[in-house]
């Protein structure tokens, strides 16, 4: 088994499921000092994926579709490979209002993408690409939602991620407004305050710091991290669970008088690979947004994290690599709209 791509799953088959189970990290400690090995028990289980969607949706009425999308989103990631980051993102938000719509896709004044919280997003450009392409090849078949949830899965898989097979069969939405959008997740959140908005949305603890696990790739303006640096407690004093040798790194990345827009990586060191440095860089309290170090101090999502960040516990980044799939799958599939409802867009930036 290659442990850095889930194995695609058979078209008949609803969702894959992986489930590793392992003895104890001292257990494990133990059986390395004694044999330098240990072994893993698969557990495979097939379940229904939520609603109506399913594997395979588009393998007659578009048998292009996956392939199309994939093509246009390793084109684009050729020339910048932070397009990723920004094609996840996109997902995340589009799913979070509205259900995975392709609602966020929509211009217009009073639309969903031009809410406060969605000023940032990028690649839509990719998307539009690959919605003309398969409207040339399948006019009005292939939903912009969808488009968006296999082009985030190719997005990963292009960082030396996971790969998963994503049900699709999602249909466009028809509503999409700026007033819909302040529940979104923040950088500014409690640890209590993420947990209401994912729960909100049928996301646990788990689902909750697998999610945030993206950030491996993600990145921020200078704007959303100075107040950490710079003037934390209203008297110039900076945020104290940012480790010191990591607060002279930022403060040199965003100075106090620099340029709010100055992109910085969530996960320094390692901002272009899909992996569990960013676990590691919260646990060593080199978190670069608050709301992500605040999971290190809640005790249920610091041993989530503590799971994902251990050589041993984390299985050397197997384990977030089986359990990230499983969350994006869960995550895709809030208020899907199938069937009947919405619409097939043509172009994913205006209703029919």
């Amino acid at each position: 088994c290659n442990g850095k791509k889930v194995a695609q799953a058979n078209p008949f088959i609803n969702k894959v499921v992986v489930h590793v189970l392992v003895k104890s990290e001292e257990a494990i400690t133990t059986d390395m000092k004694a044999t330098g090995s240990f072994f893993l028990v698969i557990l495979v289980m097939i379940l229904p994926v939520q609603g109506q969607l399913k594997t395979g949706f588009y393998s007659s009425s578009c048998p292009k579709a996956e392939a199309t999308i994939r093509s246009t989103v390793e084109s684009y990631f050729s020339k910048d490979p932070t397009i990723a980051a920004g094609l996840l993102r996109l997902h995340f938000h589009d799913c979070f209002v509205q259900g995975c719509d392709g609602s966020v896709l929509v211009k217009g004044s009073s639309a969903e993408r031009n809410a406060l919280p969605n000023l940032g997003l990028r690649g839509f450009e990719v998307i539009d690409d690959a919605k003309a392409q398969l409207e040339a090849l399948c006019p009005g078949v292939v939903s912009c939602a969808d488009i968006l949830a296999l082009a985030a899965r190719d997005a990963v898989d292009l960082s030396d991620g996971p790969s998963w097979s994503v049900p699709t069969g999602r249909r466009d939405g028809r509503v999409s407004l700026s007033s819909q959008a302040s529940n979104l997740p923040s950088p500014l959140d409690s640890v209590a305050a993420q947990r209401q908005k994912f729960a909100a949305k049928g996301l646990d603890d788990h689902d909750l710091v697998t999610l945030v696990g993206a950030h491996t790739i993600g990145q921020t303006d200078c704007t959303f991290i100075k107040y950490r640096l710079y003037n934390f407690t209203a008297t110039g004093n900076s945020d104290p669970t940012i480790n010191q040798a990591f607060l002279a790194q930022l403060q040199a990345l965003c100075p106090k008088d620099g340029d709010g827009s100055k992109r910085v990586a969530l996960d320094i060191g390692s901002q272009t690979n899909f992996d569990v440095s960013f676990f590691k860089n919260v646990r060593d309290g080199n978190a670069v947004l608050e709301s992500d170090q605040r999971l290190w101090g809640d005790a249920s999502t610091r041993n989530i994290m503590q799971n994902y960040a251990g050589n041993i516990r984390g299985l050397l980044g197997f384990r977030f690599d089986f359990e990230f799939p499983k969350a994006m799958i869960k995550m895709s599939g809030i208020e899907v709209k199938t069937g009947a409802q919405g619409e097939i867009r043509k172009v994913c930036s205006k209703f029919n």
